[in-house]
């Protein structure tokens, strides 16, 4: 597998669908704020009131809302590069357009991987702000952190990393209908199981190696968590430093890892 070949035209796919999302702001805006609310109404206030003691050292609130903005980063990156990208793909023909300029088609797919990758962060972005207003307004300590101002930055590379992801599934799919196969055998497991609602400790030990190994929401559930608390909770017997090197390695390894396979893989489906 060689390595693309890639030059600033990258990022004039990129404004492209960046544009495309400013002129349908209002449709997508409403709804990544309204979730989150709803979310911290429903579990955080309403499942919270029923959890008396201390989850990691604080309220469940205080749990779950890195939590939420790590899966709102998740599904931004994922989705974007699957069911959006495919629609451009087939049904709209932008690829087929764009392709036909100077454009290669290694560059189409960086740039989507790219959006994709600013996409999740601009909705994990909203929903730490979502977070941010609901703390200073009710005082929940939900930041307790000036680190928490990193999260974006986080979010991008873990958006970048979900989004690569979901383009090799693209690049697998035949039809639209294939993505019921990632997202009920691979989001919806990390959407549970990666220490978003519950903490990983809970889990017996296999679960929680699985869950270091092969989810990646995991190690971007750390990383959010421990910026918004200034701590690192432990487990497995490993100390909060390398659970926090171990996040890092394995987003910076999987991302480019995935992002060069996503971009191979397209590659031989364009081409024929």
């Amino acid at each position: 597998m060689k390595l693309p070949q890639l030059t600033y035209r990258v990022w004039m796919v990129w404004r492209r669908n960046f544009d495309v999302f400013l002129k349908t702001l209002h449709l997508n805006f409403l709804p990544t704020i309204m979730e989150p609310l709803l979310y911290l109404a429903a579990f955080g206030v309403g499942l919270g009131a029923l959890i008396t003691g201390a989850v990691q050292g604080g309220t469940y609130l205080q749990f779950i809302a890195p939590g939420l903005i790590s899966i709102t980063t998740m599904y931004g990156g994922f989705f974007e590069c699957t069911y959006a990208s495919f629609v451009r793909m087939y049904f709209q023909k932008t690829f087929d357009a764009i392709i036909a300029t100077p454009v290669s088609v290694e560059e189409v797919i960086a740039g989507e991987l790219l959006w994709g990758a600013t996409r999740g962060a601009i909705n994990g972005t909203i929903v730490l702000v979502v977070v941010a207003v609901y703390d200073a307004v009710f005082h929940t300590g939900l930041i307790a952190s000036p680190l928490a101002l990193i999260i974006p930055v986080v979010a991008f590379f873990g958006a970048l990393l979900f989004a690569s992801l979901g383009m090799c599934f693209t690049a697998w799919s035949r039809t639209i209908d294939y993505f019921n196969f990632p997202i009920f055998l691979f989001i919806t497991p990390m959407f549970l199981l990666s220490g978003t609602f519950f903490p990983l400790s809970i889990l017996p030990g296999p679960l929680q190696v699985t869950a270091l190994s092969v989810m990646p929401l995991t190690h971007l559930v750390n990383l959010i968590r421990s910026l918004m608390s200034g701590a690192v909770t432990s487990y497995l017997g490993l100390s909060p430093e390398l659970i926090w090197i171990l996040a890092l390695v394995w987003i910076a390894v999987v991302t480019v890892l995935f992002f060069l396979l996503a971009i191979h893989l397209m590659k031989r489906k364009l081409i024929k």
